[in-house]
């Protein structure tokens, strides 16, 4: 029999598994969470036991037992710098997730949770480029402030993988094309990729504001608002990720009815989703100009990319720039399990994280699992 991958994707108020026997996919679900059982957990790493339980129980329902497992793949979130691919989860990572020196993000329980099973199965516990895999060119990470250099933070797993599934529908290879390519879920994030390598990227805070990211803002009104507003440290977090963008201002995040509500003839609704649409298409033309405006392909993905209004919003801004592919939702789960299987195979190496560097550099070595 084939291997049983388990692949664990955790967003902000759901978490995604899929179960594949070698590349083939037994089962994909999305447990949803209520927000008001989330909402006690001071932080995301905290909740990790709490939706452990809910997997283990989705697992029991399909008839399949832990020990099955051999592997179990979790995504990788706001890790030090790390190389593209596949890294063991270890005490380092763990230590630097659950004290988020990366910052906060859903997907910083991927880790987690994997070792959590992992560790009930007897299995390897492992992630696939994580939010922070792949390292900007030294020109791209400079800021005006000589403390803060900027990294690349964006959905680079989804990214690489509809890059990779559109070069291949075209006959061509991920690695003869210059791809610009906007994931855009529950976070928003862009990336633009050279013969793919990653050149740069736009993260969801500094970019546009999204379903529940708030995105950009002037920064000297950010200072004036939260510096001395004894609004806590935490609390200033969850306004930037999870309880910003649509959330905000319109009190939920659920894009279904807020697209219904726009196209009925909210203008309060309708304006912010054609500003979201905006703000994406600003980002996408600033990516353009890293390679000089030669660009292959424009994809747009994630959830949001389902919708035809909001879609067409942004390809009206930004088809002069090249083509534009719609890819809608994502795949996430066949990536990481995808990944882990050619680990497993030995057909792809796996590093270790043995230290990280005081800038936030992943040091890693080859291992094996």
């Amino acid at each position: 029999m084939s291997q049983l991958v388990l692949a664990i994707n955790p967003g902000s108020t759901s978490t995604k598994i899929g179960l594949f026997r070698g590349e083939d996919a037994v089962f994909m679900d999305n447990i949803e969470h209520d927000r008001a059982q989330l909402a006690p957990f001071p932080d995301l790493p905290s909740q990790k036991n709490f939706r452990l339980q809910f997997v283990l129980d989705n697992l029991k329902e399909h008839g399949i037992a832990v020990k099955e497992l051999s592997a179990v793949v979790g995504r990788g979130g706001l890790m030090p710098v790390l190389e593209t691919g596949g890294y063991v989860v270890n005490d380092v990572m763990k230590e630097w997730i659950t004290a988020e020196k990366g910052g906060s993000h859903a997907s910083n329980l991927g880790s987690l949770m994997a070792d959590l099973v992992a560790g009930e199965a007897g299995c390897p516990a492992l992630i696939y480029d994580s939010v922070a895999a792949g390292a900007l060119p030294e020109v791209a990470g400079i800021t005006g402030y000589p403390e803060i250099k900027r990294k690349s933070l964006s959905h680079v797993l989804n990214s690489r993988a509809q890059s990779i599934i559109y070069a291949k529908k075209i006959g061509k290879t991920f690695e003869e094309l210059n791809v610009i390519i906007a994931h855009m879920g529950g976070g928003v994030s862009l990336s633009v990729y050279e013969k793919g390598i990653l050149k740069d990227s736009v993260g969801d805070d500094w970019g546009p504001f999204s379903p529940e990211r708030a995105g950009a803002a002037p920064i000297m009104d950010f200072v004036n608002t939260f510096y001395d507003s004894g609004i806590p440290k935490g609390d200033v977090k969850k306004k930037i990720r999870g309880g910003g963008g649509l959330m905000a201002h319109l009190g939920t995040t659920d894009f279904r009815k807020i697209e219904a509500d726009a196209l009925a003839g909210c203008e309060k609704t309708a304006l912010l989703v054609s500003a979201m649409a905006y703000n994406i298409a600003k980002s996408i033309g600033s990516l353009a100009t890293v390679l000089s405006g030669k660009i292959d392909v424009v994809i747009l993905t994630g959830g949001l990319a389902k919708s035809e209004m909001f879609v067409n919003d942004i390809k009206q801004k930004v088809s002069f720039i090249s083509h534009i592919e719609v890819m809608p939702g994502e795949y996430e789960l066949e990536a990481l399990a995808a990944g882990g299987l050619r680990i497993i195979n030995g057909q792809e190496k796996v590093r270790r994280l043995t230290s990280i560097t005081p800038d936030g550099v992943g040091v890693s070595e080859l291992t094996t699992v």
